[in-house]
C-alpha cells in the first residue's frame, strides 16, 4: 500500500480519458514510477464549475479533507487523496478502486451492511450533500468505498443521501466514539482547506449528534435524497 501511495504522490500523472457525465472535470490517469502504474481519478481545481453555496475553498480540499478524517476517525472509506501538481494544474488526485461487477449497488446501499451504516455516520458527520449510488464503491463484499466529497462540510445543516435505512437507530458505543473523535479533531489536520467555520460546524454538528445519540432523520425543508440517485 505504501509503494502505491508513493507512486500516487510523485508518479508522472497522464491522462487517458474523461468521465464525460461528471459536471466538473473528472479525469482518469495513471501515475507511473519507475514502471510502476497506478490507476487514478484527477480532477484539475481549474475544472470546477463555481457553487454559489460552496463560496470558500474548492472541491478538491474538501475531497482530501474527507479523505483526512475519515482515515484520523479510523472508518477508512475514502481510497486514497492527494491534493497535486498535474497536467492541468492542481488538483484532487485520488486511487482508482476497480469495483465488483457483479455486486449489485443498489442493493449494497440499502443494506444494514457495516461499512454502509459506517458510511451513513460519516456523512452525517460531514455533512456530504450528495452521496448517490454511484459514489458507493464496492471493491468486493467486505471493502467498500465512497467518493465523490466536493460538496461536504458546509455550515448548514445539508445532509442529501440515498443511506436512510438507519434514521433514528441508536448509536452503538464505538459509534459514540467515533463522533467523539470527530468532536476532538485538530483544526491541523483541516485547516489547510476548509475554514475555521467550517471545522467548528463540523465539530458543532458532532456534538449534536451525540446528543440525539442516533441516526438523523430526513429533513422535512429540503430534499433529503440527491437528484439524480445514481
Amino acid at each position: 500500500m505504501s509503494e502505491v501511495r508513493n507512486v500516487i504522490d510523485v508518479g508522472e500523472l497522464s491522462v487517458e480519458g474523461r468521465f464525460v457525465d461528471a459536471s466538473n472535470a473528472t479525469l482518469f490517469a495513471k501515475s507511473v514510477l519507475e514502471e510502476i502504474e497506478v490507476s487514478v481519478i484527477y480532477k484539475p481545481i481549474a475544472g470546477e464549475r463555481p457553487l454559489w453555496d460552496f463560496p470558500d475553498g474548492n472541491l478538491a480540499g474538501r475531497e482530501v479533507s474527507a479523505y483526512l478524517l475519515s482515515e484520523e476517525l479510523g472508518l477508512h472509506l475514502v481510497p486514497y487523496t492527494i491534493l497535486r501538481e498535474g497536467p492541468f494544474g492542481p488538483g484532487m488526485v485520488q486511487e482508482w478502486i476497480e469495483i465488483d461487477e457483479e455486486l449489485d449497488i443498489v442493493e449494497i446501499a440499502q443494506s444494514v451492511h457495516p461499512a454502509i451504516r459506517a458510511m451513513a455516520l460519516f456523512d452525517a458527520i460531514i455533512n456530504n450533500t450528495d452521496r448517490k449510488y454511484g459514489h458507493i464503491l464496492p471493491k468486493n463484499n467486505e471493502e467498500i468505498f465512497g467518493c465523490d466529497h466536493g460538496v461536504t462540510f458546509h455550515e448548514d445543516p445539508k445532509l442529501r443521501t440515498v443511506l436512510w435505512q438507519f434514521t433514528n437507530e441508536k448509536f452503538t458505543q464505538a459509534e459514540r466514539k467515533i463522533i467523539e473523535n470527530a468532536i476532538e479533531v485538530s483544526k491541523a489536520l483541516l485547516s489547510e482547506h476548509l475554514t475555521d467555520r467550517e471545522i467548528e460546524a463540523l465539530i458543532e454538528r458532532s456534538r449534536q449528534l451525540l446528543e440525539r445519540g442516533a441516526f438523523p432523520e430526513p429533513s422535512q425543508d429540503w430534499p433529503a435524497v440527491p437528484w439524480p440517485p445514481f
